[in-house]
Protein backbone atom coordinates (compact mmCIF):
# COMPACT_ATOMS: atom_id res chain seq x y z
CA UNK A 1 0.00 0.00 0.00
CA UNK A 2 1.40 3.37 -1.09
CA UNK A 3 -0.07 6.49 0.54
CA UNK A 4 0.38 10.16 -0.34
CA UNK A 5 -0.83 11.84 2.85
CA UNK A 6 0.35 15.36 1.96
CA UNK A 7 -0.81 15.31 -1.69
CA UNK A 8 2.58 16.17 -3.16
CA UNK A 9 2.45 13.42 -5.74
CA UNK A 10 4.98 11.22 -3.93
CA UNK A 11 4.37 8.17 -1.74
CA UNK A 12 5.10 8.80 1.93
CA UNK A 13 5.50 5.14 2.83
CA UNK A 14 5.20 1.52 1.75
CA UNK A 15 3.23 -1.08 3.69
CA UNK A 16 2.70 -4.74 2.76
CA UNK A 17 -1.00 -5.56 3.20
CA UNK A 18 -1.10 -9.07 1.66
CA UNK A 19 1.46 -11.70 0.72
CA UNK A 20 1.19 -15.08 -0.96
CA UNK A 21 3.64 -16.93 -3.24
CA UNK A 22 3.18 -15.78 -6.82
CA UNK A 23 0.68 -13.05 -5.93
CA UNK A 24 0.22 -10.85 -8.99
CA UNK A 25 -3.26 -9.65 -9.98
CA UNK A 26 -5.39 -7.24 -7.94
CA UNK A 27 -8.91 -5.87 -8.39
CA UNK A 28 -11.02 -3.66 -6.13
CA UNK A 29 -14.79 -3.88 -5.92
CA UNK A 30 -15.95 -1.21 -3.49
CA UNK A 31 -14.73 -2.23 -0.05
CA UNK A 32 -13.65 -5.68 -1.28
CA UNK A 33 -10.39 -6.70 -2.92
CA UNK A 34 -9.64 -9.73 -5.10
CA UNK A 35 -6.11 -11.12 -5.47
CA UNK A 36 -4.82 -13.85 -7.77
CA UNK A 37 -1.77 -16.12 -7.77
CA UNK A 38 -0.89 -18.84 -10.27
CA UNK A 39 -3.49 -21.28 -8.92
CA UNK A 40 -5.54 -19.34 -6.37
CA UNK A 41 -7.96 -16.45 -6.07
CA UNK A 42 -8.38 -14.72 -2.71
CA UNK A 43 -10.77 -12.08 -1.46
CA UNK A 44 -10.65 -9.82 1.58
CA UNK A 45 -12.44 -6.80 3.01
CA UNK A 46 -10.68 -3.44 2.67
CA UNK A 47 -10.47 -1.64 6.02
CA UNK A 48 -11.02 2.10 6.43
CA UNK A 49 -7.26 2.70 6.67
CA UNK A 50 -6.68 0.85 3.37
CA UNK A 51 -5.29 -2.33 4.89
CA UNK A 52 -6.87 -5.69 4.11
CA UNK A 53 -8.76 -8.02 6.40
CA UNK A 54 -8.25 -11.77 6.48
CA UNK A 55 -7.67 -13.39 3.10
CA UNK A 56 -10.23 -16.01 2.07
CA UNK A 57 -9.41 -18.37 -0.78
CA UNK A 58 -12.32 -18.78 -3.18
CA UNK A 59 -10.55 -20.61 -6.06
CA UNK A 60 -7.68 -23.07 -5.64
CA UNK A 61 -7.42 -24.88 -8.97
CA UNK A 62 -6.44 -22.47 -11.73
CA UNK A 63 -4.16 -24.16 -14.29
CA UNK A 64 -0.52 -24.63 -13.37
CA UNK A 65 1.98 -22.16 -14.75
CA UNK A 66 4.49 -22.51 -17.52
CA UNK A 67 5.95 -19.79 -19.70
CA UNK A 68 3.23 -17.32 -18.65
CA UNK A 69 2.70 -17.51 -14.90
CA UNK A 70 1.25 -14.07 -14.21
CA UNK A 71 -2.52 -13.97 -13.72
CA UNK A 72 -4.56 -10.76 -13.82
CA UNK A 73 -8.07 -10.20 -12.51
CA UNK A 74 -10.85 -7.63 -12.83
CA UNK A 75 -14.49 -7.18 -11.91
CA UNK A 76 -16.58 -6.63 -15.03
CA UNK A 77 -19.59 -4.35 -15.54
CA UNK A 78 -21.71 -7.50 -15.17
CA UNK A 79 -20.44 -8.01 -11.60
CA UNK A 80 -18.43 -11.12 -12.53
CA UNK A 81 -14.75 -11.89 -12.02
CA UNK A 82 -12.59 -12.03 -15.15
CA UNK A 83 -9.29 -13.91 -14.80
CA UNK A 84 -6.72 -14.16 -17.54
CA UNK A 85 -4.69 -17.38 -17.76
CA UNK A 86 -1.77 -17.40 -20.18
CA UNK A 87 -0.43 -20.30 -22.20
CA UNK A 88 2.22 -22.61 -20.76
CA UNK A 89 4.34 -22.30 -23.91
CA UNK A 90 5.23 -20.23 -26.94
CA UNK A 91 3.17 -22.37 -29.34
CA UNK A 92 1.70 -25.76 -28.46
CA UNK A 93 -1.55 -27.66 -28.01
CA UNK A 94 -2.48 -27.22 -24.36
CA UNK A 95 -3.68 -30.22 -22.35
CA UNK A 96 -5.76 -27.98 -20.06
CA UNK A 97 -8.48 -26.07 -21.96
CA UNK A 98 -8.34 -23.24 -19.40
CA UNK A 99 -4.84 -22.22 -20.51
CA UNK A 100 -4.61 -19.39 -23.06
CA UNK A 101 -8.01 -18.05 -22.04
CA UNK A 102 -9.92 -15.45 -20.10
CA UNK A 103 -12.07 -17.13 -17.46
CA UNK A 104 -15.24 -15.76 -15.87
CA UNK A 105 -16.62 -16.67 -12.43
CA UNK A 106 -18.96 -15.38 -9.77
CA UNK A 107 -17.51 -13.28 -6.96
CA UNK A 108 -17.61 -16.30 -4.65
CA UNK A 109 -15.43 -18.24 -7.09
CA UNK A 110 -18.19 -20.55 -8.35
CA UNK A 111 -19.64 -21.07 -11.83
CA UNK A 112 -16.26 -20.71 -13.56
CA UNK A 113 -16.36 -20.89 -17.35
CA UNK A 114 -14.09 -20.07 -20.28
CA UNK A 115 -15.15 -16.64 -21.52
CA UNK A 116 -12.81 -16.51 -24.53
CA UNK A 117 -10.00 -18.75 -25.79
CA UNK A 118 -7.06 -18.75 -28.19
CA UNK A 119 -5.42 -15.91 -26.24
CA UNK A 120 -1.72 -16.64 -25.76
CA UNK A 121 -1.22 -14.18 -22.89
CA UNK A 122 -3.70 -11.34 -22.47
CA UNK A 123 -2.37 -9.70 -19.31
CA UNK A 124 -3.94 -6.30 -20.04
CA UNK A 125 -7.67 -5.95 -20.56
CA UNK A 126 -10.37 -3.41 -19.72
CA UNK A 127 -13.88 -2.31 -20.67
CA UNK A 128 -14.39 0.68 -22.98
CA UNK A 129 -16.22 3.27 -20.81
CA UNK A 130 -18.98 4.30 -23.22
CA UNK A 131 -19.99 0.94 -24.67
CA UNK A 132 -18.89 -1.53 -21.99
CA UNK A 133 -17.11 -3.62 -24.66
CA UNK A 134 -14.12 -5.65 -23.43
CA UNK A 135 -10.77 -5.10 -25.14
CA UNK A 136 -7.43 -6.79 -24.46
CA UNK A 137 -3.84 -6.84 -25.75
CA UNK A 138 -2.51 -10.32 -26.53
CA UNK A 139 1.19 -11.26 -26.67
CA UNK A 140 2.30 -12.50 -30.06
CA UNK A 141 4.19 -15.74 -30.76
CA UNK A 142 8.01 -15.58 -30.66
CA UNK A 143 10.41 -16.87 -33.33
CA UNK A 144 8.26 -15.90 -36.31
CA UNK A 145 10.62 -13.06 -37.20
CA UNK A 146 11.29 -9.49 -36.07
CA UNK A 147 8.12 -8.22 -37.74
CA UNK A 148 5.82 -11.09 -36.68
CA UNK A 149 3.70 -11.72 -34.76
CA UNK A 150 2.21 -8.27 -34.17
CA UNK A 151 0.80 -7.60 -30.72
CA UNK A 152 -2.98 -7.92 -31.07
CA UNK A 153 -5.70 -5.63 -29.77
CA UNK A 154 -8.78 -7.83 -29.61
CA UNK A 155 -12.41 -7.04 -29.05
CA UNK A 156 -13.05 -9.91 -26.68
CA UNK A 157 -16.49 -11.48 -26.83
CA UNK A 158 -17.99 -14.42 -25.00
CA UNK A 159 -17.51 -17.80 -26.65
CA UNK A 160 -15.10 -16.59 -29.34
CA UNK A 161 -11.59 -17.89 -29.97
CA UNK A 162 -8.72 -15.76 -31.15
CA UNK A 163 -6.48 -18.07 -33.13
CA UNK A 164 -3.55 -19.09 -30.92
CA UNK A 165 -1.54 -21.25 -31.48
CA UNK A 166 -2.48 -22.01 -35.08
CA UNK A 167 -3.55 -18.62 -36.45
CA UNK A 168 -2.22 -15.13 -35.75
CA UNK A 169 -2.70 -11.57 -36.94
CA UNK A 170 -5.10 -11.17 -39.84
CA UNK A 171 -5.75 -14.88 -40.36
CA UNK A 172 -2.06 -15.70 -40.93
CA UNK A 173 -1.33 -19.41 -40.56
CA UNK A 174 1.41 -20.55 -38.19
CA UNK A 175 3.79 -22.79 -40.17
CA UNK A 176 5.40 -24.26 -37.04
CA UNK A 177 2.49 -26.28 -35.64
CA UNK A 178 -0.19 -28.66 -36.87
CA UNK A 179 -3.84 -28.38 -35.94
CA UNK A 180 -5.66 -31.25 -34.18
CA UNK A 181 -6.21 -34.22 -36.46
CA UNK A 182 -9.25 -33.76 -38.67
CA UNK A 183 -8.94 -29.97 -38.90
CA UNK A 184 -7.00 -27.77 -41.28
CA UNK A 185 -5.36 -24.41 -40.56
CA UNK A 186 -7.93 -22.81 -42.86
CA UNK A 187 -10.77 -24.29 -40.79
CA UNK A 188 -9.18 -23.02 -37.59
CA UNK A 189 -8.85 -19.56 -39.16
CA UNK A 190 -12.56 -19.54 -40.01
CA UNK A 191 -13.37 -20.30 -36.36
CA UNK A 192 -11.06 -17.54 -35.11
CA UNK A 193 -11.69 -13.83 -34.66
CA UNK A 194 -9.19 -11.36 -36.10
CA UNK A 195 -7.78 -8.50 -34.01
CA UNK A 196 -9.14 -4.98 -34.45
CA UNK A 197 -5.66 -3.41 -34.38
CA UNK A 198 -2.05 -4.54 -34.37
CA UNK A 199 1.09 -3.04 -32.84
CA UNK A 200 4.85 -3.54 -33.28
CA UNK A 201 5.82 -7.18 -32.79
CA UNK A 202 7.42 -8.26 -29.49
CA UNK A 203 6.58 -5.00 -27.66
CA UNK A 204 5.12 -7.16 -24.83
CA UNK A 205 1.87 -5.43 -23.80
CA UNK A 206 1.22 -5.61 -20.09
CA UNK A 207 -1.45 -3.74 -18.12
CA UNK A 208 -4.17 -1.73 -19.89
CA UNK A 209 -6.45 0.96 -18.50
CA UNK A 210 -9.05 3.24 -20.07
CA UNK A 211 -8.75 6.89 -19.09
CA UNK A 212 -11.82 8.05 -17.15
CA UNK A 213 -10.18 10.94 -15.30
CA UNK A 214 -10.62 14.70 -15.79
CA UNK A 215 -7.04 16.01 -15.46
CA UNK A 216 -5.82 15.32 -19.02
CA UNK A 217 -7.10 17.20 -22.10
CA UNK A 218 -10.65 16.34 -23.16
CA UNK A 219 -9.61 14.24 -26.16
CA UNK A 220 -7.95 11.70 -23.82
CA UNK A 221 -11.30 10.72 -22.32
CA UNK A 222 -12.21 7.16 -23.30
CA UNK A 223 -8.76 6.38 -24.73
CA UNK A 224 -6.71 3.51 -23.36
CA UNK A 225 -3.15 3.42 -22.00
CA UNK A 226 -1.01 0.28 -22.29
CA UNK A 227 2.37 -0.43 -20.71
CA UNK A 228 4.78 -2.12 -23.15
CA UNK A 229 7.49 -3.98 -21.21
CA UNK A 230 9.70 -4.42 -24.26
CA UNK A 231 11.17 -7.14 -26.46
CA UNK A 232 13.89 -9.57 -25.44
CA UNK A 233 14.80 -11.10 -28.80
CA UNK A 234 14.05 -8.46 -31.45
CA UNK A 235 16.50 -6.36 -33.46
CA UNK A 236 15.99 -3.47 -33.16
CA UNK A 237 14.19 -3.70 -29.80
CA UNK A 238 10.55 -2.65 -29.48
CA UNK A 239 8.39 -1.54 -26.56
CA UNK A 240 9.86 -0.01 -23.38
CA UNK A 241 7.09 2.62 -23.45
CA UNK A 242 3.48 3.47 -22.68
CA UNK A 243 1.19 3.81 -25.69
CA UNK A 244 -2.17 5.47 -26.08
CA UNK A 245 -4.93 3.74 -28.07
CA UNK A 246 -7.19 6.35 -29.62
CA UNK A 247 -10.91 5.57 -29.50
CA UNK A 248 -13.61 7.39 -31.45
CA UNK A 249 -17.29 6.67 -30.86
CA UNK A 250 -16.29 3.73 -28.70
CA UNK A 251 -14.09 2.08 -31.35
CA UNK A 252 -10.26 1.93 -31.60
CA UNK A 253 -8.78 3.81 -34.56
CA UNK A 254 -5.04 3.90 -33.90
CA UNK A 255 -2.09 3.63 -31.51
CA UNK A 256 0.47 6.32 -30.65
CA UNK A 257 3.42 6.61 -28.28
CA UNK A 258 2.65 8.41 -25.03
CA UNK A 259 5.59 7.88 -22.64
CA UNK A 260 8.98 6.88 -24.06
CA UNK A 261 12.70 7.42 -23.65
CA UNK A 262 13.42 4.24 -21.68
CA UNK A 263 15.27 2.56 -24.58
CA UNK A 264 18.87 3.67 -25.16
CA UNK A 265 20.97 3.13 -28.29
CA UNK A 266 24.61 2.51 -27.44
CA UNK A 267 27.81 2.29 -29.44
CA UNK A 268 28.17 -0.55 -31.92
CA UNK A 269 24.44 -0.78 -32.55
CA UNK A 270 23.72 -2.22 -29.13
CA UNK A 271 20.78 -1.19 -26.98
CA UNK A 272 20.20 -0.72 -23.28
CA UNK A 273 17.21 0.38 -21.27
CA UNK A 274 16.41 2.60 -18.31
CA UNK A 275 13.28 0.69 -17.32
CA UNK A 276 10.71 -1.91 -18.33
CA UNK A 277 7.14 -0.70 -17.91
CA UNK A 278 4.51 -3.15 -16.71
CA UNK A 279 1.58 -1.51 -14.93
CA UNK A 280 -0.75 1.42 -15.60
CA UNK A 281 -3.55 2.82 -13.45
CA UNK A 282 -5.61 6.01 -13.51
CA UNK A 283 -5.64 7.73 -10.12
CA UNK A 284 -8.56 9.54 -8.53
CA UNK A 285 -6.70 12.79 -9.25
CA UNK A 286 -6.68 11.99 -12.98
CA UNK A 287 -2.95 11.28 -13.07
CA UNK A 288 -1.57 8.18 -14.76
CA UNK A 289 0.52 5.84 -12.59
CA UNK A 290 3.08 3.66 -14.36
CA UNK A 291 5.04 0.76 -12.78
CA UNK A 292 8.59 -0.16 -13.80
CA UNK A 293 9.40 -3.69 -12.62
CA UNK A 294 13.11 -3.54 -13.47
CA UNK A 295 13.77 -0.70 -11.00
CA UNK A 296 10.91 -1.18 -8.53
CA UNK A 297 9.53 2.29 -9.31
CA UNK A 298 6.04 3.73 -9.76
CA UNK A 299 5.96 6.91 -11.88
CA UNK A 300 3.20 9.52 -11.75
CA UNK A 301 2.34 11.34 -14.98
CA UNK A 302 0.30 14.51 -14.46
CA UNK A 303 -0.95 17.38 -16.64
CA UNK A 304 -0.70 21.06 -15.74
CA UNK A 305 -3.41 22.34 -18.08
CA UNK A 306 -6.94 23.34 -17.15
CA UNK A 307 -8.72 21.22 -19.74
CA UNK A 308 -11.20 18.75 -18.31
CA UNK A 309 -13.06 15.75 -19.59
CA UNK A 310 -15.95 13.88 -18.02
CA UNK A 311 -15.59 10.14 -17.69
CA UNK A 312 -18.40 7.80 -18.66
CA UNK A 313 -19.67 4.67 -17.01
CA UNK A 314 -20.58 1.54 -18.98
CA UNK A 315 -24.31 1.07 -19.26
CA UNK A 316 -24.28 -2.26 -21.04
CA UNK A 317 -22.06 -5.22 -21.80
CA UNK A 318 -22.83 -6.00 -25.46
CA UNK A 319 -19.93 -8.46 -25.73
CA UNK A 320 -21.65 -10.83 -23.29
CA UNK A 321 -24.06 -12.92 -25.33
CA UNK A 322 -27.32 -14.11 -23.89
CA UNK A 323 -27.27 -17.72 -22.78
CA UNK A 324 -29.45 -20.17 -24.70
CA UNK A 325 -32.99 -19.52 -23.44
CA UNK A 326 -34.11 -23.16 -23.69
CA UNK A 327 -34.97 -24.61 -20.27
CA UNK A 328 -35.74 -28.13 -21.50
CA UNK A 329 -33.40 -31.00 -22.22
CA UNK A 330 -32.62 -31.60 -25.88
CA UNK A 331 -34.68 -34.80 -26.11
CA UNK A 332 -37.84 -32.82 -25.27
CA UNK A 333 -37.12 -30.35 -28.07
CA UNK A 334 -36.64 -32.88 -30.89
CA UNK A 335 -39.29 -35.06 -32.50
CA UNK A 336 -38.20 -38.60 -33.44
CA UNK A 337 -39.71 -40.33 -36.47
CA UNK A 338 -39.66 -43.74 -34.77
CA UNK A 339 -41.35 -44.64 -31.50
CA UNK A 340 -38.79 -47.39 -30.92
CA UNK A 341 -36.21 -45.77 -28.59
CA UNK A 342 -32.48 -46.27 -28.72
CA UNK A 343 -31.21 -48.37 -25.82
CA UNK A 344 -28.14 -46.79 -24.29
CA UNK A 345 -25.97 -48.06 -21.43
CA UNK A 346 -23.07 -46.69 -19.40
CA UNK A 347 -20.99 -47.40 -16.32
CA UNK A 348 -23.82 -46.01 -14.18
CA UNK A 349 -27.43 -47.11 -14.16
CA UNK A 350 -30.47 -44.97 -14.80
CA UNK A 351 -30.94 -42.39 -12.02
CA UNK A 352 -27.80 -43.68 -10.30
CA UNK A 353 -24.81 -41.58 -9.13
CA UNK A 354 -22.18 -40.81 -11.77
CA UNK A 355 -18.84 -42.37 -10.70
CA UNK A 356 -16.04 -40.05 -9.57
CA UNK A 357 -13.82 -40.59 -12.67
CA UNK A 358 -16.48 -38.86 -14.77
CA UNK A 359 -17.04 -35.71 -12.65
CA UNK A 360 -15.06 -32.47 -12.65
CA UNK A 361 -13.63 -33.05 -9.18
CA UNK A 362 -12.43 -36.50 -10.26
CA UNK A 363 -10.76 -37.39 -13.56
CA UNK A 364 -13.18 -35.33 -15.67
CA UNK A 365 -13.22 -38.21 -18.18
CA UNK A 366 -16.16 -38.96 -20.43
CA UNK A 367 -17.97 -42.20 -19.49
CA UNK A 368 -18.13 -45.25 -21.71
CA UNK A 369 -21.38 -45.29 -23.71
CA UNK A 370 -22.86 -48.17 -25.70
CA UNK A 371 -26.10 -48.48 -27.65
CA UNK A 372 -27.98 -50.97 -29.75
CA UNK A 373 -27.54 -49.29 -33.13
CA UNK A 374 -30.09 -47.14 -34.89
CA UNK A 375 -33.08 -48.05 -37.05
CA UNK A 376 -32.84 -48.58 -40.80
CA UNK A 377 -31.67 -45.43 -42.53
CA UNK A 378 -29.42 -44.27 -39.67
CA UNK A 379 -26.41 -42.40 -41.08
CA UNK A 380 -24.95 -40.80 -37.94
CA UNK A 381 -25.45 -40.25 -34.22
CA UNK A 382 -25.49 -37.19 -31.98
CA UNK A 383 -24.86 -37.07 -28.21
CA UNK A 384 -26.00 -34.15 -26.07
CA UNK A 385 -25.49 -34.10 -22.30
CA UNK A 386 -27.66 -31.53 -20.47
CA UNK A 387 -28.12 -30.54 -16.84
CA UNK A 388 -31.57 -28.90 -16.54
CA UNK A 389 -31.13 -28.48 -12.76
CA UNK A 390 -28.40 -25.87 -13.23
CA UNK A 391 -29.28 -22.29 -12.36
CA UNK A 392 -27.56 -20.66 -15.34
CA UNK A 393 -27.33 -21.40 -18.18
CA UNK A 394 -30.40 -23.60 -18.16
CA UNK A 395 -29.76 -26.26 -19.21
CA UNK A 396 -26.00 -26.44 -18.65
CA UNK A 397 -24.41 -28.32 -21.57
CA UNK A 398 -21.70 -30.82 -20.60
CA UNK A 399 -21.07 -32.48 -23.96
CA UNK A 400 -21.88 -32.08 -27.63
CA UNK A 401 -20.75 -34.82 -30.02
CA UNK A 402 -22.01 -35.05 -33.60
CA UNK A 403 -21.23 -36.66 -36.95
CA UNK A 404 -20.63 -39.94 -35.08
CA UNK A 405 -20.50 -42.59 -37.84
CA UNK A 406 -23.51 -44.91 -38.14
CA UNK A 407 -21.21 -47.92 -37.76
CA UNK A 408 -20.36 -46.78 -34.21
CA UNK A 409 -22.18 -48.41 -31.28
CA UNK A 410 -19.70 -47.61 -28.51
CA UNK A 411 -17.64 -44.67 -27.25
CA UNK A 412 -14.79 -45.61 -24.96
CA UNK A 413 -14.16 -43.98 -21.60
CA UNK A 414 -12.03 -40.83 -21.48
CA UNK A 415 -12.29 -39.55 -25.05
CA UNK A 416 -9.95 -36.69 -26.05
CA UNK A 417 -11.48 -33.20 -25.98
CA UNK A 418 -10.19 -32.27 -29.45
CA UNK A 419 -12.73 -30.65 -31.81
CA UNK A 420 -12.35 -33.57 -34.26
CA UNK A 421 -11.51 -37.17 -33.30
CA UNK A 422 -9.74 -39.81 -35.36
CA UNK A 423 -11.62 -42.60 -33.56
CA UNK A 424 -14.50 -42.63 -34.16
CA UNK A 425 -13.26 -41.17 -37.41
CA UNK A 426 -14.35 -37.56 -38.05
CA UNK A 427 -16.54 -37.37 -34.94
CA UNK A 428 -16.87 -33.68 -34.06
CA UNK A 429 -17.26 -32.11 -30.64
CA UNK A 430 -18.93 -28.83 -29.81
CA UNK A 431 -18.45 -26.20 -27.13
CA UNK A 432 -19.90 -26.98 -23.71
CA UNK A 433 -21.24 -24.40 -21.26
CA UNK A 434 -17.85 -24.23 -19.54
CA UNK A 435 -16.50 -22.82 -22.79
CA UNK A 436 -14.28 -25.77 -23.70
CA UNK A 437 -14.46 -28.41 -26.40
CA UNK A 438 -15.59 -31.97 -25.67
CA UNK A 439 -16.79 -33.44 -22.40
CA UNK A 440 -16.74 -31.61 -19.06
CA UNK A 441 -17.94 -33.46 -15.98
CA UNK A 442 -20.58 -32.51 -13.41
CA UNK A 443 -19.67 -29.80 -10.91
CA UNK A 444 -22.90 -28.60 -9.27
CA UNK A 445 -22.74 -25.94 -6.52
CA UNK A 446 -22.10 -27.16 -2.98
CA UNK A 447 -25.34 -27.38 -1.03
CA UNK A 448 -27.49 -28.19 -4.08
CA UNK A 449 -29.43 -31.44 -4.05
CA UNK A 450 -28.26 -33.96 -6.63
CA UNK A 451 -28.44 -32.68 -10.21
CA UNK A 452 -29.72 -34.90 -13.03
CA UNK A 453 -27.45 -35.29 -16.06
CA UNK A 454 -29.23 -36.40 -19.24
CA UNK A 455 -26.94 -38.34 -21.61
CA UNK A 456 -29.08 -38.13 -24.76
CA UNK A 457 -28.45 -40.15 -27.92
CA UNK A 458 -30.01 -39.39 -31.32
CA UNK A 459 -29.98 -41.45 -34.55
CA UNK A 460 -30.10 -39.23 -37.65
CA UNK A 461 -30.80 -39.78 -41.33
CA UNK A 462 -27.91 -37.38 -42.11
CA UNK A 463 -24.29 -38.48 -42.41
CA UNK A 464 -23.14 -35.03 -41.29
CA UNK A 465 -24.81 -31.97 -39.78
CA UNK A 466 -22.67 -29.73 -42.02
CA UNK A 467 -21.44 -27.86 -38.96
CA UNK A 468 -17.92 -26.79 -38.11
CA UNK A 469 -16.18 -28.38 -35.11
CA UNK A 470 -16.76 -26.35 -31.97
CA UNK A 471 -20.41 -25.56 -32.69
CA UNK A 472 -22.87 -24.77 -29.91
CA UNK A 473 -26.04 -26.50 -28.70
CA UNK A 474 -28.54 -24.28 -30.51
CA UNK A 475 -26.77 -24.81 -33.86
CA UNK A 476 -26.69 -28.59 -33.33
CA UNK A 477 -30.39 -28.71 -32.43
CA UNK A 478 -31.30 -26.58 -35.45
CA UNK A 479 -29.29 -28.80 -37.82
CA UNK A 480 -30.88 -31.96 -36.34
CA UNK A 481 -34.46 -30.76 -36.66
CA UNK A 482 -36.54 -33.05 -38.89
CA UNK A 483 -33.77 -35.65 -39.22
CA UNK A 484 -34.03 -37.61 -35.95
CA UNK A 485 -35.06 -41.22 -36.51
CA UNK A 486 -34.81 -42.45 -32.91
CA UNK A 487 -33.65 -41.24 -29.51
CA UNK A 488 -32.78 -42.56 -26.08
CA UNK A 489 -31.11 -41.44 -22.89
CA UNK A 490 -29.47 -42.37 -19.60
CA UNK A 491 -29.93 -40.06 -16.62
CA UNK A 492 -27.16 -39.96 -14.03
CA UNK A 493 -27.08 -37.97 -10.80
CA UNK A 494 -24.34 -36.18 -8.90
CA UNK A 495 -24.14 -34.18 -5.67
CA UNK A 496 -21.00 -32.45 -4.33
CA UNK A 497 -20.80 -32.97 -0.59
CA UNK A 498 -17.32 -31.71 0.42
CA UNK A 499 -15.79 -28.25 0.56
CA UNK A 500 -14.07 -27.01 -2.58
CA UNK A 501 -11.15 -25.38 -0.80
CA UNK A 502 -10.07 -28.39 1.27
CA UNK A 503 -6.75 -29.53 -0.11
Amino acid sequence: MLKDDNDDGKADGIQTVASRPGLHGIAFDGSTVFLVTVNDVYTAPVNEDGTFGELKRIINDLPDAGQHANRTIAVGPDGMLYITVGSTCNECQESNPENATILRAKKDGTSRTIFASGLRNTIGFDWEPKTGVLYGLDHGIDWLGDASQVEELNRIEQGKQYGWPFVFGMSELNPHINTPEGMTLDQWAKLSTEPVLGYTAHSAPMQMAFYDGNAFPADYSGDAFVAMRGSWNRRPPSGYEVVRINFENGKPIGVEKFLEGFLLKQEGGKFGFLGRLTGVAVGKDGSLYVADDSNGIVYRVSHDGNASAAGANPQAVPNVVTDIPASKIAIDLVDAKSEDPLKAESSFGSDQPIPLPHVADGDNASPKLTWNGGPDGTKSFVIIVDDPDAEKPKPFVHWLAYDIPATTAELREGLPTDPVLSFPKDMKQGINSSGSSGYTGPKPPFGDPAHHYHFQLFALDLATLDLEPGSKRDAVLKAMAGHVLAEGQIVGTYERKSAANDR
